[in-house]
């Protein structure tokens, strides 16, 4: 039985490149100080007195900074090339976050996190170019598994060590945070060879031609998509604010329940896409996103730490689902057009940072944190029916796509 297992958890980690070890290291680096957004939203209310709707704003700030990063990321990588913007991506971010930890009154709190945003979304779509560079085919799932793993592995530190930093000073959470997102761009700087790019006369043409934006079951999906995020989204704002005011967990308990989600994804994810194989990546999309959105719908029924952590439970499983299979899903439509599509992509994971802390801290205003779990997680699950039955037109073939596929027919430059 032992043993078996052991040869589990080997063959999910087998045939993964060199340089997809690399970039997930960056990405656990990064994530290990991954502690200003989850206390941001408390930081906010209960320590500069802002009001909820403030703190809404200025979250929201954030979030539509991440909108256009993301987006601005997807187009420059395809344009100057994967590495020049995960290098000053991260650098900027890691200092204008050291500097929004001195912000004390209003403006320059939204200003620097509006920056923050746009600087550190910028990352997204070049780390999930280069994936697809280093992975080709079967194996690009398993990328997307472990860079998610590395990053969870790394906000299993972040929370749980920021909700004891937080009882010195909340200075402490702006510094670590932005000092592991510096040292996450050297090991990218240092460690990380170039990155597999399609540069044939052919791929140009076609990533010239091919826009997402005129995909249809493509925009309809991140449409859906984009509500399932917003739910989920509730993590970095009103999901804390409702454990601490409504359950009575202090910011240290809170952090453990961080602990809770990353080490299931840890010990499971990996294990659970390699057992999942070949299934249907909308399917997997759909039935995942449910999972999660009804973790969110179940909070209202319970109290105490040992059913919030159920709670979480829930949710996370609908997460392992969720995310790696929609970045291939994602990537595998994108053709040779990868950097656009995957820009695109984090620009819907954006929006729903962007509506979720505003939409949510407003209706938690109106309508009581017990009635917004429900009307969230209801709406997540219809959304969840609505991806199902996108699955034929997502699933077909595009028209006039003569672009290889994502992982293939590259060179590196």
């Amino acid at each position: 039985m032992w043993n078996k297992t052991i040869s589990l958890y080997r063959d999910a980690y087998r045939g993964l490149p060199r340089d997809a070890w690399i970039l997930a290291l960056a990405e656990f680096i990064n994530r290990c100080g991954f502690m200003v957004l989850v206390f941001l939203n408390i930081y906010l209310t209960r320590r500069l007195g802002f009001s909820l709707i403030q703190a809404g704003q200025v979250l929201s700030a954030f979030g539509l900074g991440s909108i256009l990063g993301g987006y601005l990321g997807g187009h420059l990588t395809d344009r100057i090339g994967v590495r020049p913007i995960q290098i000053g991506s991260l650098v900027l971010s890691g200092m204008i976050l050291i500097a929004a930890g001195y912000a004390r009154t209003f403006l320059p709190a939204l200003a620097l996190l509006f920056l923050y945003g746009l600087t550190s979304a910028a990352i997204f779509p070049a780390n999930d170019t280069a994936m697809t560079g280093f992975c080709a085919g079967e194996r690009l799932t398993k990328g997307f598994a472990l860079r998610r793993l590395a990053s969870n592995l790394g906000i299993t530190f972040g929370p749980v060590v920021g909700g004891f930093l937080v009882l010195i000073d909340y200075r402490w959470l702006f510094w670590a945070d932005g000092l592991t997102t510096l040292a996450s761009a050297a090991v990218i700087a240092l460690l990380l060879k170039p990155v597999p790019v399609l540069s044939s006369p052919a791929a140009a043409a076609v990533r010239r031609g091919h826009s997402p934006w005129r995909d249809g079951p493509y925009l309809a999906f991140l449409g859906l998509l984009l509500v399932q995020m917003t739910v989920f989204s509730q993590i970095f704002s009103t999901f804390n604010l409702y454990l601490n005011s409504v359950y009575g967990l202090p910011e240290n308990r809170i952090g453990l329940l961080w602990a809770v989600n990353t080490v299931l994804i840890v010990s499971v994810e990996m294990v659970l896409v390699h057992k999942l194989g070949k299934r249907s990546p909308v399917r997997m999309v759909a039935l995942g996103g449910a999972m999660t959105c009804l973790g969110f719908a179940l909070l209202p029924f319970g109290r105490g730490f040992a059913y919030a952590a159920f709670t979480v439970v829930v949710w996370t499983f609908g997460e392992i689902l969720t995310m790696p299979y929609a970045s291939t899903l994602a990537a595998s439509r994108a053709g040779s057009a990868i950097g656009r599509y995957m820009g695109l992509y984090s620009l819907m994971f954006s929006a729903g940072m962007f509506i979720a802390p505003y939409a949510g801290n407003w209706l938690y205003a109106e309508i009581g944190g017990n009635a917004l779990w429900p009307v969230a997680g209801g709406a997540g699950i219809l959304a969840s029916a609505g991806i199902l039955a996108l699955k034929g037109a997502l699933e077909r073939p595009r028209e006039g796509e003569g672009g290889p596929t994502a992982g293939q027919s590259m060179t590196t430059s």
